[in-house]
């Protein structure tokens, strides 16, 4: 007599790198205008390359705009406490069960790079530091925003005070929960770019990104890095998790 065997399951193994592509393309997709999708009429589905060339190129065109546009002095909008946003959302690559728990008071942030004064720092020192409030909108890429209350130190204050070199083109970040972005060095300067000490929600919440989160109300959310652990100045562009996967690297007005 005879075994039936059953059937096994097909392996996935030849497909990754066909869904890689497409999951690029389509975040690269997403920031561009119909306009420039229809440069792409020309090539095919099987044209992966020269498709992928083309939509970096917009991505990369629609960075330098997106430069030459910005203000240093222009501000974002503020809001009263009344229109703040409650509770204010959750935002990450993870759900919120997976957000990082970081012990407050063992945490020191490391500095790298091109700055005179590298010796970490701990919420002690930073709290040393001038503190001013914002109540800023927080716009993500999805398309939702809400309206938040941080509290911090001005970023180009903490430049300054860490002996940073403003003169180099890009400050990156470094997170606790494996994420990392980096942004210009006008935004840095920008007098409403806050690192921040104080978040929304309530006290004793850390998912906001505590012990040290980035606030940069002039960039889209995924530009405002959560739990901190270093921060580096450098002119080597240092990209970042969304951006490698395809969103524009300035994203910001």
């Amino acid at each position: 007599m005879s075994i039936e065997k059953k059937p096994t399951a097909p392996s996935l193994e030849p497909f990754k790198k066909k869904l890689e592509v497409i999951q690029r393309r389509s975040f690269l997709k997403k920031s561009l205008s119909i306009g420039a999708l229809s440069l792409l009429s020309g090539c095919t589905l099987k044209d992966e390359d020269a498709v992928d060339k083309i939509l970096w190129a917009m991505s990369q065109w629609n960075d330098r705009v997106q430069s030459f546009l910005f203000s240093p002095d222009k501000l974002a909008k503020t809001y009263t406490e009344a229109e703040i946003t409650n509770p204010f959302p959750f935002n990450a690559y993870y759900e919120e069960i997976f957000a990082p728990i970081v012990d407050g008071e063992n945490y020191r942030l490391a500095l790298s790079g091109k700055i005179e004064d590298k010796k970490s720092r701990s919420l002690e020192d930073l709290r040393l530091l001038p503190q001013i409030s914002q109540i800023t909108r927080h716009v993500c890429v999805e398309g939702w925003s809400a309206v938040g209350k941080w509290g911090g130190v001005p970023f180009h204050l903490f430049l300054q005070y860490i002996g940073a070199d403003i003169t180099a083109k890009y400050v990156g970040f470094q997170c606790a929960d494996k994420y990392w972005t980096s942004i210009d060095m006008q935004t840095a300067l920008h007098p409403q770019t806050l690192l921040v000490l104080d978040f929304p929600g309530k006290s004793g919440e850390t998912k906001y990104g505590f012990p040290l989160k980035v606030r940069i109300p002039t960039k889209l959310g995924f530009k405002n890095p959560k739990f901190v652990t270093e921060i580096f100045v450098t002119n080597d562009n240092p990209g970042g998790y969304w951006e490698k996967q395809g969103y524009n690297w300035f994203s910001g007005s």
